[in-house]
């Protein structure tokens, strides 16, 4: 039998649906699970074990659970690489802005001078036999929004599947991951939304049928800050400590794992949209639709099929 449940959790409504005799249960552990990766991983909850991390920046190294030494490990990983936009150490920068929340601002050119210094990634120093995470300058802070959801929704199919689930599905608001056939009677395939940018959240501009894919959408859309005539979105290029300028309102990456996707939609986002199609269609595993500010549209080769080569 299939079930489906929600929860407002991470800033979302977040949906979850298994296939499994004992349906209930999964799904509740499902979502204790989402409970806690909130607890260990949040850059908003003070309590949380990555705020300890970042209390601690300057002074000493903090032991951290596995699941957060592991995505921290790929998260520097990643934000070494020198053409893409992703930086786990990005998270002054995010405050100091605060675009999404009440208090948003634009900062004076020298508050953005002052807290460019304490945004490199070089400087999270991590221990793996003592599984310890360091920073090195007092200010850092590690900011893992632009990859916790992918990580999350991974370990959660990877729970239902260790469970002999047939099915299942998880929703993290612009983070979609499936795995076995839909329950619809019309289609073993999951129909899956892509967000008009244009138009009020619910609009899509296409909708994906896929199987055992994941679906990560990241866009300038939601969360701004209008300022004397200017947009300013939450997508931040930690080099410049503005937002990202380019012809991008919406990145939309297909893959087999949730993180993969995380990954590639900040990685990419930097680029113009024709950049990325090109770049995406020499990359094994992973597929793009690109929509720009303008509300056209752009898909790499093999976008549109239900299955990843």
């Amino acid at each position: 039998m299939f079930t489906e449940k929600s929860s407002n959790l991470m800033g979302t409504v977040i949906r979850c649906g298994v296939a499994h005799p004992q349906h209930e249960a999964l799904l509740d552990e499902a979502f204790n699970r989402l409970r806690e990766y909130e607890h260990i991983f949040s850059a908003n909850d003070p309590s949380s074990h990555l705020m300890q991390i970042n209390r601690q920046a300057g002074r000493q190294a903090v032991k951290v659970p596995q699941d957060l030494f592991d995505l921290i490990k790929i998260g520097k990983r990643e934000s070494l690489k020198a053409e893409g936009l992703l930086n786990i150490a990005i998270g002054p920068l995010i405050k100091l802005w605060h675009v999404g929340f009440k208090d948003a601002q634009q900062p004076s050119q020298d508050s953005i001078n002052r807290t460019l210094p304490f945004v490199d990634p070089n400087n999270i120093i991590l221990d793996e036999e003592q599984q310890t995470i360091f920073l090195k300058e007092k200010g850092m802070e590690i900011d893992l929004g632009a990859l916790a959801k992918g990580y999350f929704a991974d370990q959660i199919m990877a729970y239902f599947k260790s469970e002999q689930a047939s099915a299942g599905f998880i929703d993290l608001g612009g983070n979609v991951l499936t795995f076995g056939k839909s329950p619809r009677e019309t289609s073993d395939a999951w129909h899956i939304g892509i967000q008009n940018p244009a138009l009020p959240r619910g609009n899509n501009v296409l909708v994906l049928k896929i199987n055992d894919l994941s679906v990560v959408t990241s866009g300038i859309y939601e969360r701004n800050l209008k300022r004397d005539g200017h947009i300013f979105h939450h997508i931040f290029d930690s080099k410049t400590g503005y937002p990202v300028v380019n012809d991008l309102a919406s990145l939309t990456i297909i893959s087999k794992q949730s993180l993969d996707g995380e990954i590639w939609t900040t990685q990419l986002f930097g680029k113009p949209a024709a950049t990325i199609i090109k770049q995406v269609n020499q990359i094994e595993g992973i597929e793009a639709i690109v929509i720009t500010k303008d509300n056209q549209m752009a898909a790499s080769q093999n976008a549109m099929k239900n299955q990843l080569p």
